[in-house]
């Protein structure tokens, strides 16, 4: 896909990855590049950026979890600014806790931003791309979409879930001339990882490395982007030697996390 004269928009363009992507985006060359997040104020900062570099950004606040706004939003955009030609979809909550401990409320929060904010959006605006025959559309998920990480059980679930929504589409729109790729970033240093534990031995990266392959990348066909070394080791690892990957992950988790899933299991009497 030759980005030059065309139209992105990026959901979670406040921070993190999709901060870097929208950048990213800019510097090669991206016409307009609509900014969708919650925060309207850090929204601004990025358009602000993303227009000192000659793109036209548009700032469009809103929460994905709200299917109804999102609609309303999605067509008044298209309408006022023309096909939208490229979506990413980048955003996204994590909330690590061992799963006997999980709360709903944030369990239910990672599923309605992670997957069905995802979801809806896509709907939206695949639709408006299959009538005009072309698109691209990015789906982020992780490396833990891959390889389930203890602490981690319902992220993972999330991510698993994007890629078979990713392979489902890329399938079912190539009909439309649209193509559906997965993005599958590791650990990478964002706002959203700071307040977990880390998993030990597991190198980070930064959001503008994978803001950089992802573009890159674009004129490719490729159907899953990993990025970083480690993400291929992990899924090669995996193919090859499952339960020997799985033993290494038990090892890496944070200790205190462990220690707090024993006291749990100890104190319910599991």
């Amino acid at each position: 896909m030759k980005i030059q004269g065309k139209t992105a928009l990026v959901t979670g363009a406040s921070r993190g990855i999709g901060r870097a992507i929208t950048q990213e985006l800019a510097k090669q060359g991206m016409q307009r590049i609509i900014l969708v997040a919650r925060n309207k104020q850090q929204l601004l900062k990025v358009a602000e950026v993303i227009a000192s570099m000659g793109t036209e950004a548009i700032v469009l606040p809103l929460d994905l979890t709200q299917t109804v706004d999102v609609n309303i939003a999605i067509a008044k955009t298209w309408k006022l600014h023309g096909p939208i030609h490229l979506l990413i979809n980048c955003a996204g909550v994590a909330h690590q806790s061992p799963f006997l401990q999980a709360k709903l409320p944030k369990v239910q929060e990672e599923l309605s931003l992670n997957l069905m904010g995802i979801y809806s959006m896509t709907h939206f605006i695949a639709r408006r791309m299959a009538s005009k025959r072309e698109g691209r559309i990015v789906n982020v998920s992780s490396l833990m979409g891959k390889i389930g990480a203890p602490t981690m059980a319902t992220y993972s679930a999330t991510k698993f879930a994007i890629l078979g929504f990713t392979q489902a589409l890329r399938s079912e729109l190539a009909a439309y001339n649209i193509k559906v790729t997965a993005l599958l970033p590791s650990l990478t240093e964002t706002d959203m990882t700071r307040n977990t534990q880390r998993f030990r031995w597991v190198a980070s990266m930064t959001p503008e490395k994978v803001a950089k392959v992802l573009v890159d990348s674009l004129e490719k066909e490729s159907p899953e982007i990993l990025v970083g070394w480690q993400s291929h080791l992990a899924v090669f690892g995996n193919r090859l030697a499952p339960r020997l990957l799985e033993g290494w992950l038990q090892l890496t988790a944070p200790k205190s996390i462990k220690q707090e899933m024993k006291k749990t299991i100890f104190s319910r009497g599991y």
